[in-house]
């Protein structure tokens, strides 16, 4: 009797050494920092937008900033540029349409939030404010769009 309660116990403790020594691998920290959080906010928008669907997009830069900005430059082959900018304060929610192959993370601010303006436009430059970013991602699973968000918010709520 005494000898299966250690058994049970050794066992219990040697799954829980697994699973921490698992959780670095995986991506998450249990305290992580805050630079660390923007860190992993960019590396997981960086490596998941997907520019594939933009056939005439020379360069693009996304980057999440230490003061809770969202901003992504796409620039064309023919030199027009757009530019996207959002605080985090003014974010309300993400959805995700598309497989964890491939789809769309449409980031969401609480009215015209969202700075759009273009350059170099061969029709005209154009100011505007939206509601909604669209970005296009590859490789999504659940777990990273649910860490994501969780960021996200994290940022969202953060004092000023």
């Amino acid at each position: 009797m005494i000898r299966s309660v250690i058994k049970k116990t050794n066992r219990i403790y040697f799954l829980g050494a697994i699973a921490l020594l698992a959780l670095p691998h995986y991506g998450f920290k249990p305290a992580m920092t805050e630079q660390e959080m923007v860190d992993w906010s960019n590396r997981c928008l960086n490596e998941s937008y997907n520019p594939s669907g933009e056939a005439k997009l020379k360069k693009w830069e996304l980057v999440f900033t230490n003061d809770a900005f969202i901003r992504l430059r796409k620039t064309y082959t023919n030199g027009k540029q757009e530019y996207y900018s959002f605080h985090l304060h003014r974010f309300t929610d993400m959805d995700y349409l598309g497989t964890t192959i491939g789809g769309t993370l449409q980031l969401k601010a609480k009215a015209d939030d969202i700075i759009v303006q273009t350059y170099n436009d061969p029709h005209e430059d154009i100011d505007t404010m939206a509601t909604q970013l669209n970005l296009p991602v590859k490789n999504m699973e659940p777990e990273r769009l649910d860490s994501l968000q969780t960021m996200l918010n994290y940022f969202k709520n953060k004092e000023l």
